[in-house]
């Protein structure tokens, strides 16, 4: 064997599953053309998080037609249009904060999803990311005080926002329905994000989503629209893997779940989602493995038109001792949620919404 090397050096790696073979040439044969064509990169950037003395960068490079750098960020198009925009895979993306700077790497879907080791103050932070030939643009991070004890990691479909659609189509309209004013809000929720970040300033606030990176400024603009709290949006990408046709959404929930748990073991997560699907057996799950860090589950139950649309409520049994509560709205939860005895919710709230049915 050659000098540093070892036994697995030598495995073969693993076989590309066919469909990502063909994405990845049809993505290379679309990013030379558009090249040739004299497209520059745009970088679309997504908000992050991080901790004591590190950041998550999350961004996504495109390529445009010059001069039209600033208007992928805020062009309201449809949702077909931000699913035929071309990616630029494998280009280096430089992040700068306070004229320290780092190198990252796109994946083959343009995406960046990285850990850079940057010394941040808690709360809000703006880094400035580059890539040759682009405009620099700013990237939000919420740095996460280390003496935070307390976070939220919430769903979107059927948890902040109202699909009424089958599962297998909600992907579809988040996709093709691209106007964040097409999408409703579920009564009574941001008023109980509010009320939690009233009594928790510090927490962070974690979109947890099996929708794909394209559609993310539309669901930052509703989030901000209807007045849910700022936070990390941590998306997943459609396209097929190694070993897969499509990426699996529960995979996606799971792993970054766990890996939450990690980065920040000081913190009691608040769990909140629906019982439409997988939610209640993720956080189930999860639950029973750190039960020490969470401290409390809020399910939100779908009115029966939106249960069968999501395929059926599925029967999950709670075998650990953390607090579960289920109500159909907001409000509900916001009352229930008031019985924690860490999380001060005792404060007035315009909560909307009809009560709930315990």
């Amino acid at each position: 064997m050659h000098e540093h090397t070892t036994p697995l050096d030598y495995l073969p790696k693993p076989l590309l599953h066919r469909a990502a073979r063909i994405e990845n040439w049809v993505q290379e044969f679309r990013e030379a053309r558009a090249l040739r064509s004299g497209r520059v990169p745009a970088i679309i950037s997504y908000p992050g998080y991080g901790g004591d003395g590190w950041v998550r960068v999350l961004c996504r490079i495109l390529l445009v037609k010059p001069g039209q750098e600033q208007d992928v960020l805020y062009e309201n198009v449809r949702g077909w249009r931000s699913f035929t925009s071309i990616p630029l895979n494998h280009v280096d993306v430089t992040v700068t904060y306070n004229g320290e700077s780092h190198t990252v790497t796109a994946d083959r879907g343009g995406v960046v999803d990285a850990v850079v080791p940057f010394s941040l103050p808690a709360g809000w932070n703006t880094l400035q990311l580059r890539v040759p030939g682009s405009e620099a643009v700013t990237a939000e991070v919420f740095v996460v005080d280390p003496d935070c004890k307390t976070g939220v990691i919430s769903d979107v479909d059927d948890t902040v926002m109202v699909t009424l659609l089958p599962r297998p189509m909600v992907a579809a309209w988040n996709a093709f329905v691209l106007d964040e004013h097409a999408r409703r809000p579920v009564p009574g929720m941001a008023v109980l994000y509010e009320r939690i970040k009233n009594a928790r300033p510090e927490a962070p606030f974690i979109y947890l989503s099996t929708g794909a990176w394209n559609i993310a400024p539309t669901l930052t603009r509703f989030l901000g629209r209807n007045l849910y709290p700022a936070g990390p949006m941590l998306l997943t990408d459609w396209g097929p893997t190694h070993d897969r046709f499509f990426r699996s959404g529960q995979a996606h929930k799971v792993e970054n779940l766990y890996r939450l748990a990690r980065e920040f073991p000081q913190i009691r997560w608040i769990l909140i989602g629906d019982d439409g699907q997988h939610d209640e057996q993720i956080y189930e799950d999860f639950a029973s493995d750190h039960p020490d860090q969470v401290e409390a589950i809020a399910i939100r139950r779908l009115s029966p038109q939106e249960a069968v649309l999501a395929g059926g409520r599925k029967a999950v049994s709670h075998e650990n001792s953390i607090p579960w509560f289920w109500a159909p709205n907001g409000r509900g939860l916001s009352h229930q949620l008031e019985t924690l005895p860490h999380l001060d919710l005792s404060g007035e709230a315009n909560v909307s919404g009809t009560h709930t049915h315990e």
